[in-house]
C-alpha cells in the first residue's frame, strides 16, 4: 500500500529546464501509441523524471490542463513501477481523447518500451 508521500510530485521528479527537454528530444528514443507520444533519454539521476509538452494544437486551455493533470496523476500513481534513471517527455497524440484509464495504461507500457530501446542503444 502506498503512502501519501509516495504520490507527491516534487520538483526533483520534473523536467523543468529547456536544456533537459532539448537533450531528451535530440538524444533520446521515441515510442507512441494511440494516446501518448513519449521521448526518453538516460538521466543523471537514479530516479525517473517527467516533463510535459502539451501544445495549443491539442485544444484550448481547459483541454490542455486536463491532459497535464491526467498525465501527472498517472505518473504519480505508478512512479515506483516505472524504469529508473530515465528522463521522459510526454505529449498527447493528436486527436486522442483525454481519458485517465487510457493515459494510465499507456504511460507504463510506453515507459517500458522506451527503457528497452535505451538498453539496446546503450549496448552499441
Amino acid at each position: 500500500m502506498s503512502t501519501q508521500s509516495d504520490e507527491r510530485f516534487p520538483k526533483s521528479v520534473r523536467l523543468v529546464s529547456p536544456l533537459d527537454f532539448d537533450r531528451v528530444f535530440h538524444e533520446g528514443v521515441v515510442a507512441s501509441d494511440s494516446v501518448l507520444v513519449m521521448h526518453a533519454a538516460r538521466g543523471n539521476q537514479t530516479w525517473t523524471r517527467i516533463g510535459l509538452s502539451v501544445s495549443k494544437r491539442v485544444g484550448n486551455s481547459p483541454i490542455r490542463n486536463r491532459w497535464k493533470r491526467l498525465i501527472r496523476e498517472a505518473f504519480r500513481r505508478q512512479k515506483l513501477e516505472l524504469p529508473l534513471g530515465i528522463d521522459i517527455v510526454v505529449r498527447p497524440k493528436r486527436g486522442a481523447v483525454p481519458d485517465y484509464e487510457f493515459v494510465f495504461a499507456s504511460l507504463l507500457k510506453l515507459a517500458m518500451q522506451l527503457d528497452r530501446k535505451l538498453k539496446s542503444t546503450d549496448r552499441k
